[in-house]
């Protein structure tokens, strides 16, 4: 499994998990956060990234999180800033620029809005407050791709009242990789998932969350998939290698809670016994997954209708669950 992000910031006290709120009623989903504007940064028409970016100071570094999950046409891609001490940078606006690997034919400016993984009090577990020992805050932004293959990625960033350039040291983006997992518009992937009544109610089998989170461990998906809208989550909060499953899986729980009504929720560990040398679980296998966490939105035909990879926000999935209520 692929690194994805450094590990994201503290949240504060860790209390058990709650359900609901006191009346009963579901929350409204919290509204898409404002983005800067495309005028706000420079137009790529016609340019190259070296000529985008000259007169630009460098320094900020990109941290691709949505790695494995882009696809010819519009996307979401998500991501962290950094400066060189890798310590996590909240800038005032940022926008992606997408080229061939050769720095040619340049798209954008696609602006991006600010998420979080932050949680409400009552729905952050045990090992939310290391996972997220530098920083909360990331980036979502849309580029469209207009072909398959290997795609350069960069930003230009507002930082102090200056425009400077946020670079990934990575290796370029895959665009359309193929036999990865399904993407939006697929049919999902019927697979049995394991229930707290399969392991004789021993929680510590089927989840790494402490403490477990029990109604996202009641429904075996195959019995639930094409019948009603379901939220699939694959994520090991204690052997997360990107950090970011106990956060999420936090999220999943808070969404369920306050927006899901409805809407059944299920979390699916990464790995056999919950021992990363037995390898992925056969439904990690079965969805393709190339690093952790996932998370699949669908919709009541069975069809997935948004799906995360490794970071999203309570905002983000309970707009996502929002659609297919």
């Amino acid at each position: 499994m692929s690194r994805l992000l450094p590990a994201l910031v503290a949240a504060t006290t860790v209390l058990l998990s709650a359900c609901g709120s006191d009346d009963g009623e579901m929350s409204s989903a919290p509204p898409k956060p404002v983005a800067a504007q495309p005028a706000d940064f420079p137009s790529a028409r016609g340019k190259t990234l070296a000529q985008l970016t000259r007169g630009v100071s460098p320094g900020v570094i990109l941290k691709v999180a949505s790695l494995h999950s882009q696809s010819p046409g519009r996307n979401r891609f998500a991501f962290a800033l950094v400066d060189r001490a890798d310590k996590q940078l909240d800038v005032s606006g940022v926008a992606l620029y997408t080229a061939s690997e050769d720095g040619e034919r340049v798209h954008g400016p696609y602006v991006a809005h600010k998420e979080s993984l932050d949680v409400s009090t009552p729905y952050r577990s045990r090992l939310t407050a290391s996972d997220l020992d530098s920083g909360d805050t990331f980036y979502v932004a849309n580029p469209t791709f207009k072909s398959r293959g290997k795609h350069r990625v960069i930003g230009l960033a507002r930082l102090d009242g200056r425009l400077v350039v946020a670079d990934s040291p990575g290796p370029p983006v895959p665009v359309g990789l193929k036999g990865g997992p399904p993407n939006v518009g697929d049919k999902a992937i019927s697979v049995h998932t394991q229930t707290a009544a399969d392991v004789g109610g021993d929680f510590e089998q089927i989840t790494t969350r402490v403490p477990p989170a029990p109604d996202l461990l009641s429904t075996d998906f195959a019995d639930v998939v094409g019948k009603k809208p379901v939220v699939l989550l694959f994520a090991t909060p204690a052997l997360c290698e990107s950090r970011t499953c106990g956060p999420v899986v936090d999220i999943a729980e808070e969404v369920r809670a306050e927006y899901g009504k409805g809407v059944t929720f299920i979390q699916n560990e990464i790995y056999v016994d919950n021992n990363p040398a037995k390898g992925p679980r056969p439904q990690v296998k079965a969805w393709r997954l190339p690093s952790e966490p996932w998370a699949f939105v669908i919709d009541r035909r069975g069809r997935i209708s948004q799906r995360f990879e490794s970071v999203f926000s309570v905002g983000e999935l309970a707009r996502a669950v929002g659609k297919v209520k």
